[in-house]
């Protein structure tokens, strides 16, 4: 079987530590780091330079969508698999289209995700078939286009980032120092992230980053 370095990124220790049990099966395959959250498996992941980086969905301080958006950005061909407990049509879309080959529920952990592995080492999708009814879908249906740009996408990448830290609590000083800019650059970024989203209060901007997936509730 074909070697992989694989990166492992969830919050969860215990989920850490099942998959790297379950990997454990494949001897050609190595885990070559851990994350427990997505600003980290960033940067695991321009370090290390994995084959395959298995990614969930909310994660602190940068969630999976945001962090596999930056990986391919950075490495384009680094493999990403997203590892999560969440299906929705609008996420498993959302998923694919920041640039994931593979969507697998933490509960199909143990029929699927060794498949799904080796097709990715092969730069190939792998979907369940549940997966693959709503992907289906959408290209049968095809895109439906709105009037007006989504919610999501009015905001930069920065700002999505900066929306993520905000509605988890850090303080312009905390968000300073993890982002490596100054309080005045975070402050005039937050003023400009709730005068483009019209948000009036710190209570509307979390609703806004549950309802665009920035967080979970």
């Amino acid at each position: 079987m074909k070697t992989l370095r694989i990166l492992l990124a969830d919050d969860h220790k215990v989920v850490r530590q099942g998959t790297r049990a379950l990997l454990s099966t494949v001897p050609e395959w190595e885990i070559v780091g851990e994350a427990d959250n997505g600003r980290d498996a960033v940067s695991l992941t321009s370090e290390l330079k994995p084959d395959i980086v298995i990614l969930d969905i909310g994660m602190p301080e940068l969630n999976g969508l945001d962090a596999t958006r930056q990986i391919k950005k950075k490495l384009p061909d680094t493999e990403v698999l997203i590892f999560t407990g969440q299906e929705t049509e609008e996420l498993v879309h959302d998923v694919f289209d920041s640039g994931a080959r593979s969507y697998i529920m933490k509960t199909d952990a143990a029929d699927h995700l060794i498949d799904a592995l080796k097709a990715l080492s092969e730069h190939k999708h792998f979907f369940t078939s549940r997966i693959s009814e709503i992907v289906f879908a959408r290209y049968i249906q095809g895109k439906k286009t709105v009037e007006g740009a989504p919610e999501k996408s009015r905001i930069t990448d920065r700002e999505r980032e900066i929306v993520q830290l905000l509605a988890e609590g850090k303080s312009s000083k905390e968000i300073a120092t993890i982002l490596g800019i100054s309080v005045r650059t975070v402050e005039t970024h937050r003023a400009a992230i709730m005068k483009k989203l019209g948000l009036k209060s710190f209570s509307e901007l979390i609703r806004y980053a549950v309802r665009n997936k920035i967080i979970e509730a």
